[in-house]
């Protein structure tokens, strides 16, 4: 498995993330296609001004394919700015352990350039895989909470991991 930045290459990409209905079951459903250009280009502006790592996951079998994307940005929550991580992994490349893969990668990548220090991640309460990408990664589960997501509320587990006291397993 390989991250590599994403591009203006990668609407695809995108679209298949973020307009399917089964990848966005946990996500409230589908977004529309409209403005998906707009937000590739805002989210690679955001990582070339350092406020963003958003890595497209490559399969080792699949021969530069992306297979979803793992995130981690500068966030807020309550008030308060904090950096969160997520990931998407497309439905024909679940089960394989590219998540937990691409988990463990880019938090060891934060961990080896000091720049994330505190991560948080939101998944939906009912989303089992994620969920338990957290607790092997060695995140603390906070809280239940309710979460705006792109003009959604979502009801999200809050988990939290420190990258200067734990490793990822």
């Amino acid at each position: 498995m390989e991250l590599r930045d994403i591009s203006l290459d990668d609407l695809l990409l995108y679209e298949s993330l973020r307009c399917d209905p089964q990848m966005m079951a946990e996500l409230g459903g589908p977004l529309p296609k409209e403005g998906l250009p707009e937000k590739l280009r805002r989210d690679i502006a955001s990582v070339k001004a350092g406020k963003a790592w958003i890595f497209k996951v490559i399969p080792d079998e699949d021969s530069g394919r992306a297979a979803g994307h793992i995130c981690i940005w500068e966030s807020s929550w309550r008030g308060e700015p904090i950096d969160e991580i997520g990931w998407m992994i497309l439905p024909p490349f679940q089960g394989r352990g590219l998540a937990t893969q691409a988990a463990r990668a880019i938090l060891e990548k934060a961990r080896s350039e000091k720049r994330w220090q505190v991560i948080h991640a939101f998944p939906s309460a009912t989303n089992v895989p994620s969920n338990a990408l957290c607790r092997t990664m060695g995140f603390s589960h906070i809280e239940e909470c309710d979460l705006e997501w792109a003009g959604r509320m979502l009801h999200c587990n809050h988990w939290r991991l420190d990258l200067a006291e734990a490793d990822p397993a």
